[in-house]
């Protein structure tokens, strides 16, 4: 599970403008026009609206976007795994969040037992595949 983590407090968005999509959380990706953006930007606006990890399963798995997808606004800790479980790549962490920490919680399960957005295949499966 990999996603890489920023503090709000000393984040800049390396990549032009004109790469980037940035979405409001009530947008429908299935109409955005994604031709030319190597970064989708998704928004919480508040810790406890999760409509963006809605999203970004629907950027992965329906719409096959191979880029970035980046998690921006009120992101906390507590919602890294989900994030990466669902697509995302980047997470930029609310100023008072603690990086170390973040990471540490990204490697502490090593695998899940139903599939996701990034592992669509259950562990079962992929268990037999490789035997």
């Amino acid at each position: 599970m990999t996603i890489e983590l920023f503090s709000a407090a000393d984040f800049a968005a390396p990549e032009p403008e004109t790469r980037r999509l940035v979405l409001a959380n009530d947008a429908d990706p299935r109409e955005a026009d994604l031709t030319g953006i190597d970064v989708v930007e998704l928004q919480f606006p508040r810790f406890v609206d999760g409509r963006a990890f809605s999203q970004a399963f629907l950027l992965r798995r329906r719409l096959g976007f191979a880029g970035q997808i980046r998690a921006t606004g009120d992101v906390l800790i507590d919602q890294l795994v989900q994030m990466a479980r669902s697509g995302f790549t980047q997470a930029v962490l609310r100023a008072d969040q603690d990086l170390g920490h973040g990471s540490r919680l990204l490697t502490h399960y090593p695998a899940f037992y139903q599939g996701d957005a990034v592992q669509p295949a259950p562990l079962f499966t992929r268990s037999t595949a490789a035997a």
